[in-house]
């Protein structure tokens, strides 16, 4: 059956991308390297993220009291604390959306013309398998001149968007009554588990931020805490923060971390600039982060034994810890960094144990987040 806004992941069922779930036990719980696979399967090109939220919704459905959707598509899910007047309210945050594509033009010869949606690096595409959600779902490639029939001048440079194109095998006069100028693009290209635990997928970035957010949940089903504790997707952080902007004024929180993904380390990359992957969390500070968030979030690792690395940031903006931070009068933010190799290509590599521990941080700073720490956010 498939999966309903409001259902839970606790029947047997089908996502809305077509992945069919494994039979489990009523009321048993998706294990985090599960729930990232289908949440990095899952389509959701932004401002067309509404497969995506499917998934998200069904994954929390039994970990928080509340979900809902705000008017421009963010599911905000909120799990209540245990005080009879929660201290302090905290929103987690991670984007939603993925990069992708668009119809510009369909030509003649029965090709489509395309552009990018969100930061889409051209060079990656020829020969890349992907899927127009037309009027139906097609299959489509990206086309790409054979190197014999190439000019010799243009082999060493990266192609143009305007010798992009996408191929569904089709003729003009069929494509037109499918697809329509406008419609979205995806790549077609299923998560999957390579050695030690890492992980390869086309939405890592910030899918893995969603996974943090489900493990937190998970966790703090063990904890006690006495703050509100929202876990929200947003949507549109590929193209301009919309979705952390309208939700952060709507749950208008006292505390927010936003969860994203920061580049690892790989051969070429200078030290200082990348994360090392199975480092653990990356606990960023600088002009984005509120200080005392920053160092709660050193500590708490600290005290549970979570490695951790540091990373240092001189812009505020990238993620939606930007949006957080400058809502109406301002939030105490902070931000936590999944290390992501490949970012912003259809094989997006992480370690799974970094997820987990990302999450495993976030669940132990709400639950020691109280009265006392709340009051110090407005001093420096």
């Amino acid at each position: 059956m498939p999966l309903a806004l409001e259902g839970s992941l606790r029947d047997v069922g089908e996502y809305t991308n077509g992945y069919t779930l494994v039979s489990r036990e009523r009321g048993q719980v998706m294990d985090t390297k599960q729930a990232l696979m289908h949440l990095a399967d899952a389509r959701g090109v932004t401002g067309y993220e509404s497969p995506a939220w499917d998934v998200v919704n069904g994954l929390f459905a039994d970990l928080v009291d509340e979900i809902r959707r705000d008017s421009l598509g963010s599911a905000i899910m909120l799990k209540r604390g245990a005080a009879k007047e929660p201290p302090a309210s905290i929103m987690f945050a991670a984007h939603l959306d993925e990069i992708g594509m668009i119809v510009s033009k369909i030509e003649d010869e029965g090709f489509l013309r395309i552009w990018m949606m969100g930061g889409v690096d051209r060079r990656i595409l020829p020969s890349m398998e992907v899927t127009v959600h037309g009027r139906r779902d097609l299959p489509g490639v990206i086309s790409a001149i054979p190197p014999h029939l190439q000019d010799p001048s243009k082999k060493d440079k990266s192609w143009k968007w305007d010798e992009l194109l996408v191929d569904c095998g089709m003729p003009a006069d069929r494509l037109r009554e499918l697809v329509r100028v406008g419609d979205v693009i995806s790549f077609d290209r299923r998560a999957i588990g390579l050695a030690n635990d890492r992980i390869a997928g086309k939405s890592m970035d910030d899918r893995a931020g969603i996974a943090v957010m489900y493990e937190a949940a998970r966790e703090l089903q063990k904890l006690s805490h006495e703050c509100d504790v929202y876990f929200v997707a947003t949507v549109q952080e590929e193209v301009g923060y919309g979705g952390s902007i309208t939700s952060t004024f709507g749950v208008m929180p006292d505390i927010g971390i936003a969860i994203d993904v920061g580049h690892a380390a790989m051969p070429g990359l200078p030290e200082h600039k990348v994360l090392k992957m199975g480092g653990g969390p990356a606990i960023s500070f600088g002009p984005h982060v509120h200080p005392h968030i920053f160092q709660k979030l050193k500590e708490t690792a600290e005290d549970r034994g979570i490695k951790y690395q540091l990373e240092p940031g001189t812009n505020p903006r990238g993620t939606d810890a930007y949006a957080m931070q400058m809502t109406r009068s301002g939030v105490a933010t902070g931000l936590i960094s999944v290390p992501l190799r490949y970012m912003h290509t259809s094989v997006e590599t992480l370690a799974l144990d970094d997820v987990k521990k990302s999450g495993q941080l976030l669940a132990y700073f709400a639950s020691a987040v109280d009265s006392r720490f709340r009051g110090g956010l407005t001093c420096f």
